[in-house]
């Protein structure tokens, strides 16, 4: 094996670390070791694994790298949130962001290089698709999250006010970053593994979430290998508008998605899906859009989080107002459907929800339309 082209250890779950390990006619034991040091020690360093032999720090040394991606970037906003902006290679970057709270610590982590799916919101979406991350650019997220946090944690006077779940700093993952997780299937799931296996960071399945915008097979698949909590986002009441605001549902219109979420429910973690809803002014936040969604979800169990627009140059787009967020939240709660609405985090930054674009070099070109569509319009 070349030194030259080092294999990731982060590539890899606990399966696959097993049968590399395998390769190299060590024990299962001696992977597990390893992976211990690598995620809950948050662990770079063979030299540093103590209670690995010798010989086999050597080796690994030799054809094997823990590496997460690099940061280039770390911004920190007014109320805490964190953001990282990671470099993946070839001139692209993503983000990750951590949002603190008084009893949980939740990491927003992102799944591609870009997004293919063009929801019309989204500033994700508007900067065009590169490629898929890898299961370890993926699980680097949460393994860089954790030692930087951890170490400022340290440095900090008041330790308690950086802890979470018994000393967990980071008690929930979410993906929802960039991204669409489900396009981006295989890596994912050998990331989301990680994350719930006790030789890794041992998180719940319910504190762990996977956010789509319905792409029904994929919905499936998860459900069968790897269930954990599900949030899907819907944002429009009727097929003709989600078509326009979230183009993957002229291929999997409202009535599949929903039956595939009732499917879901029968093996997810959680006894219900989270439904996300942006609210538009004027677009999909009326009286008529919250009963729709009524009776759209009657069959579902359910709870919806409401998420004030966040707006990005260019969207289009404006927030609804407070007063009629609020409206559309009693029809909803009045219809005895658990309804919250989301308190924006980290705006100043661009780290709140749909504000997340990263640097992507844009291989399918939509940048360049939309700024010709621009010059065209003006």
């Amino acid at each position: 094996m070349s030194t030259s082209n080092p294999v990731n250890l982060l590539d890899f779950d606990v399966d696959g670390l097993v049968a590399w390990f395998a390769g190299l006619g060590e024990k299962p034991f001696r992977a597990r070791q390893v992976m211990r040091w690598m995620h809950h020690e948050g662990c770079a360093d063979f030299d540093a694994m103590t209670d690995v032999a010798k010989s086999l720090r050597a080796k690994l040394k030799e054809i094997a790298v823990v590496r997460p991606p690099v940061p280039v970037r770390d911004s920190i906003s007014a109320d805490g949130t964190r953001k990282w902006l990671l470099d993946v290679g070839n001139a692209n970057a993503v983000e990750t962001v951590f949002i603190p709270e008084t009893n949980r610590g939740t990491l927003c982590v992102s799944s591609q290089a870009g997004c293919a799916l063009d929801c019309a919101f989204c500033s994700t979406g508007k900067q065009g698709f590169n490629r898929n991350l890898s299961a370890a650019e993926i699980i680097g997220q949460l393994w860089l999250a954790n030692n930087l946090l951890g170490a400022a944690r340290d440095q900090a006077a008041d330790l308690e006010a950086g802890e979470r779940d018994n000393g967990r700093i980071i008690s929930n993952v979410v993906m929802m970053g960039m991204g669409e997780p489900l396009a981006n299937f295989d890596n994912v799931v050998t990331a989301l593994r990680l994350m719930l296996d006790d030789h890794a960071y041992g998180l719940s399945r319910r504190r762990v979430t996977v956010s789509t915008s319905g792409i029904v097979p994929a919905m499936d698949r998860l459900r069968d290998e790897c269930p954990v909590a599900l949030a899907v986002s819907l944002h429009a009441s009727n097929d003709a508008l989600r078509d326009r605001l979230v183009p993957i549902n002229q291929k999997y219109p409202l009535r599949e998605l929903m039956a595939a979420c009732q499917r879901y429910l029968e093996r997810a973690p959680r006894d219900f899906v989270t439904f996300e809803y942006v609210m538009l002014d004027g677009v999909n936040d009326s009286d008529t859009h919250a009963r729709e969604l009524v009776a759209l979800v009657r069959d579902v169990p359910c709870k919806f989080n409401l998420i004030p627009f966040n707006p990005f140059p260019d969207s289009g787009f404006l927030r609804s107002p407070a007063e009629r967020i609020r409206r559309f939240a009693s029809i909803l709660i009045d219809a005895g459907i658990v309804t919250t609405t989301r308190k924006t985090r980290g705006d100043d930054v661009d780290a709140a929800c749909g504000q997340l674009a990263g640097q992507v070099q844009d291989k399918t070109r939509r940048t360049v339309r939309l700024k010709q569509e621009r010059e065209i319009r003006s």
